[in-house]
């Protein structure tokens, strides 16, 4: 095996309590398979278990690359060429519309992991993105996130992978209900910029399908001029005892 680096996930960027976020991870990946950020490149990552924190990881450089912990492999990266995948790009709703939908956000009354570090309610008030995806119509979400020095590098810089972690939760949030329990089991994505400290983005998450166990979405993030900061398509399952998206 091509061990050339490995990565250690805090426990701060957990999803579920004892497991990494997926966007989180997954952009944690997609950074270490570049030696720069290729911006508006479309790199795909499937998860294939839950990702350990707060030990390293190795990563086999492939293609494609992959991250192990002992023999199971966690995660596969590739990066993707040619066209978008299919169901890319959410359109924006104005920044008031976005924060209207907020206080409507269902994780405020039931939520499946309630310290997710993207959309979990029981952080702290400066840990955590605290985005809270609500319907502004059936199968489409909005929310607003309010960058924050916690989601930047000790440089200030906010990195590619604060964009992955904006991308993942609010595609679920299109179907997550009580008693509705799901995992990021694919994500591609394809970040074009990254926000400053202060600014106050519109992330955007649909419903593309279900098909069985599987539920697909897609996201996107606007920078406060309206700029794409980036887009995703995700591939969620449904856990075992969930009640079905219907």
């Amino acid at each position: 095996m091509d061990i050339t680096e490995t990565i250690t996930i805090e426990d701060r960027y957990c999803g579920p309590p004892d497991s990494a976020n997926g966007g989180y991870a997954a952009g944690l990946l997609a950074q270490h398979m570049t030696a720069a950020p290729q911006w508006g490149t479309w790199t795909e990552v499937t998860l294939r278990a839950p990702i350990p924190m707060g030990r390293p990881l190795p990563i086999n450089a492939g293609p494609p690359a992959t991250v192990a912990d002992a023999a199971t492999t966690v995660m596969e990266g590739r990066i993707l060429a040619g066209d978008p995948p299919e169901g890319g790009g959410v359109p924006p709703v104005p920044l008031a519309q976005a924060r209207k939908a907020s206080r409507h956000y269902r994780g405020l009354t039931s939520h499946p992991f309630p310290t997710c570090w993207v959309c979990g309610p029981g952080r702290a008030p400066h840990d955590g993105l605290h985005l809270y995806p609500g319907l502004v119509e059936p199968g489409r979400t909005a929310c607003v996130w309010e960058v924050q020095p916690g989601h930047a590098r000790p440089d200030g810089i906010v990195p590619a992978t604060s964009v992955w972690s904006a991308l993942d939760c609010p595609g679920a949030w299109t179907v997550l209900d009580e008693g509705v329990v799901m995992l990021l089991g694919r994500i591609a994505a394809s970040v074009e910029a990254v926000p400053d400290i202060g600014d106050e983005c519109v992330v955007m998450g649909a419903l593309i399908g279900v098909s069985g166990r599987k539920v697909f979405t897609a996201t996107s993030a606007y920078a406060p001029d309206g700029a794409p900061l980036g887009h995703a398509v995700a591939t969620w399952i449904t856990l075992p005892g969930s009640r079905p998206v219907a």
